[in-house]
């Protein structure tokens, strides 16, 4: 798997956009491969000419989570991406920040929107990248993205990679507020030229956001450092020793995603420290108020329908 990551990166690094394509069809590849049974794999007839479904289309039936963590494949695949040489997530966004670069062309639309489709679906698959979006730079660079010069399908595909990196990830959603994205998100939604679909993509964005979330567990700071420590000892980029195998590793593997998709501990403790804390619904609402007219209505709904659950993280 190593081999076939190197070969991706090469490509992706490369100023030729043709490599620069085949570098993302690699990384699409590999991810069909472990996420797609092997009867669709095996059936030209049953895949979409992209392997993997645009966001919003029907694809392919792909394995369960539970069919993931006991695939040994995809065991090894996630103890790759704990590690800084092997990390899909931080390629992705470097080569979606070279491709901001470029001279607009469609072709360089169409590889900005396979770079937007591939960090949805590698942040869904290794929880723990979502905080390489803590930063500044990446966190503007899909803020751009939502600029009205951008074609519809650019801008919903980054709607929708911001309601999945500021999952589970607090201190990712303080960056977003802190940078403005709110007044990005809702320019966008109130400007005339802005298709209806992205629209419809912005007030689910809008939805998400508005969630109250999960407040930071009361705890003493030596059971914070244990927590941390207990969080870093389970995702370490060292090859498993007791928990090798595809059984240890599944049960290591499916710890990580609970820990990750119930917030992360050691990211709320570090929250707690720096004095910046989760936000209520209300909260959120007063900030969101401050640049859309119509939030007491979108809280109204939202109290309603609860279309994600209650809670964003």
């Amino acid at each position: 798997m190593e081999s076939l990551l190197s070969l991706a990166f090469d490509n992706l690094s490369s100023k030729d956009n043709n490599r620069l394509r085949k570098g993302l069809k690699q990384i699409e590849g590999l991810l069909a491969q472990l996420c797609l049974p092997a009867s669709v794999l095996a059936s030209p007839s049953k895949r979409r000419p992209s392997a993997l479904p645009l966001a919003g289309s029907t694809g392919p039936q792909a394995k369960s989570l539970s069919e993931l963590t006991s695939d040994p494949a995809f065991v090894e695949f996630f103890r790759l991406q704990e590690s800084f040489e092997w990390n899909v997530t931080s390629r992705l966004l470097a080569t979606l920040d070279n491709l901001l670069g470029n001279q607009p062309s469609s072709y360089t639309d169409t590889l900005i929107l396979s770079t937007l489709t591939l960090l949805q679906g590698l942040l869904l698959l290794h929880p723990p990248s979502r905080h390489l979006l803590s930063p500044s730079l990446p966190m503007t660079s899909i803020l751009d993205l939502l600029d009205a010069t951008n074609p519809p399908p650019i801008q919903s595909s980054a709607l929708l990679l911001l309601v999945i990196a500021l999952l589970g990830c607090p201190a990712n959603t303080r960056n977003f507020e802190r940078l403005d994205g709110l007044r990005t998100v809702s320019s966008l939604f109130k400007a005339k030229e802005t298709a209806r679909d992205v629209q419809r993509k912005a007030v689910e964005f809008f939805y998400f956001y508005l969630m109250t979330e999960e407040p930071t567990a009361t705890t003493t700071e030596e059971e914070e450092e244990e927590e941390i420590a207990s969080d870093q000892a389970a995702t370490s980029k060292s090859a498993p020793s007791a928990t090798s195998g595809p059984e240890g590793g599944a049960v290591k593997l499916a710890a990580v995603f609970s820990r990750s998709l119930d917030s992360g501990k050691g990211a709320r403790s570090a929250l707690q420290r720096e004095g910046r804390v989760t936000r209520t619904s209300e909260e959120k609402q007063e900030l969101l108020g401050r640049h859309l007219g119509n939030v007491h209505d979108l809280v109204h709904d939202l109290k309603r329908e609860s279309p994600f659950g209650g809670k964003a993280c």
